[in-house]
């Protein structure tokens, strides 16, 4: 018995997701796939070699759960409702300010998921994918019906913005109907690629991750990073937002309502004297349950010494 929809899309919003779709579980277009094999051909994914494994199952959901008949993909907002002051801190991501984004989610889409699942006669079979997994995560949003791929690479949300996190549920179910792929709505504007301070963004939809100060401040592992990179850093020391903020779509943005994502007292009381005199031990305190952990004590502090000079 195929599912509803729109019952889909209800259960998504009580759950607190702030968008949600659906798409048939086919193989990703031709053209979307072809782009993806040049990126990696071209090693525009650094020293991220993860992203180069398992190729086809990425471009094809029945290789990830046999039987696939459709894929859902849902919305978490994480923007801020409050933020650090960059005259006397240090900067993070705006994801980073709460709790690590890949437990509340996957909690939010299994429960989602049983949900379904109690809708059908025998019970649905079902996988949920948050950023863990051979996915190619804003493809999905975007061919859900979520919003559209701006050319900073990030899935816009039409009046909503991009601080969202994306996760997907790939069962085993029809659905009555499927949303439809929306047309980017960034028109002529560059904005965001004026914005990226080391021009990762090499053109529209091109993103060079050798030269993204998000992968050089979290992922890189490099005891130093590039004097070009320390350049543009700026005060930022684990990700950067700057191509999101300079988006006009972002006007839009509304403080989150997930609570697991409300940054601590804790968190935003931290000043640079304490992060550049920051222990290993007051480290694992300060960030337990936070996504600043994948940077590592080493990479954090490596990013603050960078950073420090500049004040």
């Amino acid at each position: 018995m195929p599912l509803s929809p729109s019952f889909l899309k209800s259960v998504a919003t009580r759950l607190g997701f702030a968008a949600c779709g659906v798409a048939p579980a086919t193989p990703v277009d031709e053209d979307v796939a072809g782009g993806f094999r040049r990126w990696i051909a071209e090693g525009r994914q650094a020293e991220m070699g993860y992203l180069a494994n398992n190729v086809e199952k990425r471009l094809n959901p029945t290789l990830l759960m046999e039987g696939a008949q459709s894929v859902v993909s849902v919305a978490l907002n994480y923007y801020p409702d409050r933020q650090l002051d960059p005259s006397r801190q240090y900067e993070f991501a705006w994801y980073a300010y709460g709790q690590d984004y890949h437990d509340v989610m996957k909690t939010r889409l299994a429960m989602l998921a049983e949900i379904l699942s109690g809708e059908t006669e025998g019970g649905t079979h079902y996988r949920v994918f948050c950023d863990t997994a051979p996915v190619l995560e804003r493809y999905w949003a975007w061919r859900c019906g979520l919003g559209w791929i701006g050319k900073n690479t990030q899935l816009i949300i039409p009046h909503a913005g991009s601080a969202f996190f994306l996760g997907e549920i790939i069962l085993d179910r029809p659905f009555t109907s499927y949303d439809e792929p929306l047309p980017s709505r960034c028109g002529t504007c560059t904005r965001c690629l004026d914005a990226c301070p080391m021009q990762a963004l090499s053109a529209p939809y091109e993103l060079d991750a050798s030269r993204c100060l998000s992968y050089l401040t979290i992922e890189y592992r490099g005891d130093d990073l590039p004097a070009e990179a320390v350049r543009a850093m700026g005060n930022c020391i684990y990700g950067c937002d700057r191509c999101q903020q300079a988006c006009p779509w972002m006007r839009f943005a509304r403080p989150t309502r997930v609570e697991e994502f409300r940054p601590k007292s804790q968190f935003l009381s931290l000043d640079r004297a304490t992060l550049q005199s920051l222990s290993a031990d007051d480290y694992r305190q300060l960030f337990h349950g936070s996504a600043v952990k994948r940077a590592k004590y080493e990479g954090l502090m490596r990013n603050v010494r960078a950073a420090a000079p500049k004040e």
